[in-house]
């Protein structure tokens, strides 16, 4: 059984910055790539960005590419999403995910494994 933990999410200004915290747990738990994506409430789920495990190669939706940045501690099957120059656009609720084989990164339905998500919420 995996599971995913996420934390540090919020309320900022716009402009200000978050970093959120998944924590991934499981004895057999080796993923291939750990990603985060989001919903805001009536839309579908988006890609936000993803981290390959063993490599750390990253990918990054355009919308958030230059101001957010993801990064794992393997030691601590952890990944991390910095959030700079955060936006009213980007208040949502943030999902961490991961999944154990090679296959598109930015499409929610590869993922098997997902947290319960935390609020972001940015004020103007």
């Amino acid at each position: 059984q995996v599971q995913l933990v996420e934390s540090g999410g919020g309320l900022v200004q716009a402009g200000g910055s978050l970093r959120l915290s998944c924590a991934a747990s499981g004895r057999t738990f080796s993923p291939y790539t750990m990603g985060w994506f989001r919903r805001v409430p009536g839309k579908e789920r988006e890609f936000v960005a993803a981290i390959t495990w063993s490599s750390g190669t990253t990918f990054y939706a355009d919308s958030v590419k230059g101001r957010f940045y993801i990064s794992r501690d393997s030691a601590k099957n952890t990944v991390f999403l910095q959030m700079n120059s955060l936006k009213p656009e980007d208040t949502a609720v943030y999902y961490c995910a991961a999944k154990q084989i090679s296959t598109a990164v930015s499409r929610s339905g590869n993922y098997p494994y997902w947290g319960q998500g935390t609020q972001v919420t940015v004020s103007s």
